[in-house]
Parts: C-alpha cells; sequence; structure tokens
C-alpha cells in the first residue's frame, strides 16, 4: 500500500487528492500544505509548496512512495529536480520543462519555432515601447505578464486607456513582482475559450476531453480575470476533430521543441485554447492539472489515478487506462467578497453537509482552513461545488441546487456558468 504526497493547497490537489485516496494500492494521501477540506486518510502537512528542503525531507522521513505536484510554483522552485536526484517517484515537470508556463516569452517563442498556431505578438522589458507597440494594434490587444500570476496576469483591453493601466499595473507597478518585468503585447483572438489536458510521459500523450473555464469574476464575461469561477466539461459542440488538431498541431510540437531545448516534458500539458470554427489557436500552455478544471475531470475519470500517474512518470503511460464516464461534469466557485481583489478571511462557512448529502456532489474545498473547531474561510477562491449528470444541463442544475445550501458572508460565484 503507497503513502502519496500532493503537493498544493487548492481545489486542484483536494480534487487530485481525492481521486488519488480511492485507489485500492494507496492508503494514506499527504497535502502540502493543504486546506480545510483534508479528513478521513487525506492529512495535511505544515511544509509551503515552495520549500524544496522541506517537502523532501518530509518524503525520505514518511517514505512516500509517490509525489504529484499540483501547484505550477512548486515546479518552478525546483521540486521535481530535487525529488528526481535523491531518487523520488514524482509526477510533475522539471525547472526547465515548467518554463513553457513560467515564462509566457518563451512559451510564445517556442510556439513560433514549433509552428504551433498562436496570436501574433511581441515582447518588452521596456514599458515605452510596450505602450508604443500596443496601441498600434487594432482594439483589443492583450497584454500579459511574463511569469506566473497565479492566472490573474492577463489583461484583454479594450480601450486605449486599458492599454495605459495594464502595463503600468504590470511593469512599473509591479503588480506580479518580477514577472511583470517582461510582457508578451499579442493580438486578440476571436472564438471560445476552450481547454484541454494531456498527459505526457516524456514521448506519449494522452489528451482529455474538452473543458470550458470562466475567468471573469461577473455574469456575461464582465469584470476583471480571476483564477477561474466556474467551468464544463466536456465542452458539447467540439468534436474529435478539435482533438486530433490538438495532439498534432499543438500538444506533440509542443513536446518536440521542448525535447529540442534538452527540457524533456514529462506531467500535464495544458493548452488554453481560441477555437474558431474549425481552427485552433493557443493563448498559452500551462505545465500542471488546471483550477477548476481538475475538479470536473477528476469527477469524470474513470481508471485508477495513481496507476495511470505513477506509469506516466516512469516513461510508460498505457493510453489506455485513461477512461472517461459518460455524461457531465460542471463546477461553480463560490469566492470571497471582493475576490479577486481585497477580501475578508476568517468568516465561518457552513451548508457543505447538507449540499454533499445531494446525489452527485462533491465539494472540493480551496480557501479553507479549520480555526478552533470551525470551517473558515481562507481565500479568494473558497469551494468548488461539483456535480455529474447524464447532460450538462442536469449538471449545471445539480451544481447550482448545491449552491444555494452553502453560505459564508459575502458569498459570490457566478450564476452563468456552461450558458455560453
Amino acid at each position: 500500500m503507497a503513502a502519496v504526497l500532493v503537493i498544493g493547497s487548492g481545489g486542484r490537489e483536494q480534487a487530485l487528492a481525492w481521486k488519488l485516496a480511492q485507489s485500492a494500492l494507496v492508503d494514506k494521501v499527504y497535502v502540502a500544505p493543504g486546506n480545510g477540506g483534508s479528513q478521513g486518510v487525506i492529512e495535511n502537512v505544515a511544509v509551503g509548496f515552495t520549500d524544496v528542503d522541506g517537502l523532501l525531507g518530509f518524503a525520505q522521513k514518511h517514505k512516500i512512495d509517490f509525489t504529484v505536484v499540483g501547484q505550477e510554483a512548486a515546479s518552478e522552485a525546483g521540486v521535481v529536480d530535487a525529488f528526481l536526484a535523491a531518487g523520488l517517484k514524482i509526477f510533475g515537470p522539471t525547472q526547465a520543462a515548467v518554463k513553457i508556463e513560467s515564462s509566457k516569452v518563451l512559451s510564445k517563442d517556442l510556439m513560433a519555432s514549433e509552428n504551433i498556431p498562436t496570436a501574433a505578438y511581441k515582447t518588452f522589458d521596456n514599458a515605452d515601447e510596450a505602450l508604443e507597440y500596443a496601441k498600434s494594434r487594432p482594439l483589443p490587444v492583450v497584454i500579459k505578464a511574463d511569469g506566473l500570476a497565479e492566472g490573474k496576469g492577463v489583461t484583454v483591453c479594450f480601450k486605449t486607456e486599458d492599454i495605459d493601466e495594464a502595463i503600468n499595473r504590470t511593469m512599473v507597478e509591479k503588480a506580479f513582482g518580477d514577472s511583470g518585468n517582461n510582457v508578451v503585447v499579442e493580438d486578440f483572438l476571436q472564438g471560445q475559450e476552450v481547454s484541454t489536458h494531456a498527459l505526457c510521459d516524456g514521448k506519449t500523450a494522452v489528451i482529455f476531453p474538452t473543458s470550458q473555464d470562466h475567468k471573469q469574476i461577473f455574469d456575461g464575461d464582465k469584470g476583471p480575470n480571476t483564477g477561474g469561477m466556474g467551468v464544463i466539461a466536456p465542452v458539447p459542440w467540439t468534436t474529435p476533430e478539435h482533438l486530433e488538431t490538438v495532439k498534432t498541431q499543438v500538444v506533440q510540437p509542443a513536446l518536440d521543441g521542448l525535447a529540442k531545448r534538452r527540457a524533456i516534458f514529462t506531467g500535464c500539458l495544458y493548452p488554453g485554447l481560441m477555437i474558431d470554427g474549425d481552427d485552433v489557436s493557443v493563448i498559452e500552455f500551462n505545465a500542471r492539472f488546471g483550477d477548476p478544471e481538475a475538479e470536473v475531470y477528476m469527477r469524470l475519470f474513470d481508471g485508477d489515478l495513481y496507476q495511470t500517474l505513477t506509469a506516466c512518470a516512469a516513461g510508460r503511460l498505457d493510453p489506455a487506462t485513461v477512461t472517461w464516464k459518460p455524461g457531465f461534469a460542471a463546477t461553480v466557485v463560490l469566492a470571497s467578497g471582493g475576490y479577486p481583489g481585497k477580501y475578508a478571511k476568517g468568516l465561518p462557512v457552513t451548508g457543505i453537509e447538507e449540499a454533499e448529502k445531494q446525489a452527485d456532489i462533491v465539494v472540493f474545498h480551496a480557501g479553507t482552513k479549520i480555526e478552533d473547531g470551525q470551517l473558515v474561510t481562507a481565500g479568494g477562491r473558497v469551494l468548488n461545488v461539483t456535480a455529474t449528470g447524464e447532460t450538462l444541463e442536469q449538471a449545471l442544475d445539480k451544481a447550482y441546487a448545491a449552491v444555494k445550501l452553502i453560505n459564508f458572508e459575502g458569498m459570490q460565484y457566478r450564476t452563468d456558468i456552461g450558458r455560453r
């Protein structure tokens, strides 16, 4: 029986831990640092996800058989490299491979060199030059911080004033720290934004069904970007031809391009896509499971996640083990009042137990913790209410019915997930 460590603290990590714990080969799952949703065989570890020495020491002391990286910042910090050097089994990309996400500049240059379809772009390390170029492009124009920014480093500018604000906030005020030292300025892609994931063992890639996140905080895709306010899977109107295009023109060229750079990719590659008719373009690459995409994928995954991920990490991924339940899954994110700006913490959360008594409902915690025996809010995105159904409409109806049973002061959520 295996002991597994999941690195991260959000809903994604809770969903991965939940699914790993279902394996007949697993008897203990640790989550570092975890959140208020850990219970039963899932236990929190008070180690930060970028504390390389702390994580390695814990894994060695507790004889962890297998580690799964949830948080991309852990890979960027060198956790995977350290574990591999110590002879420990781990699922996730190395520091070199994670740059496909952690550097938007590198990622766009990789796409250009490998002829991966993407928007026209230029990169800048000077704010005045970035402003001049951005204002020369047709509106809307997109400004992206180069480095990791928790999903908040991208601004779609519909007016000239938006360009001024985005570049000033990113490059001058350093709202995202050093991640804003460089920016990508790119043309706006028309179509609908869709995602998929691909498990990659260094040579083999297996593509997941499509999913669709809802990034903006308010209904109708209004307001600032967030880490994601809700997601559906699969996306009903996408086709097998779309997925074949993703496999042959997006994922495989990306893996080949990284290999040329001596950055063999092992882990979960997650391309964010824009689909317009038959045309598929890449908005960005991520080097881990999405959040909240992981929550719906784990509800639909029909295999033994532990066996699949250990085989993937060992370079022996069998596509036959990546199977899916019929039907649809939906996630509605419950967020703190004020998110993605300033928000209060420590507010009591009620109703989860009642919500999970409803058919086909699982609530994955994100920004929660236990304080004096009470579950309280501890982050911007607090809970992920997930549901499955034979149809997308059924899954959404179940999710929203469960949402109405949960409460915390200031709770906000989108009411139009899956309605595009």
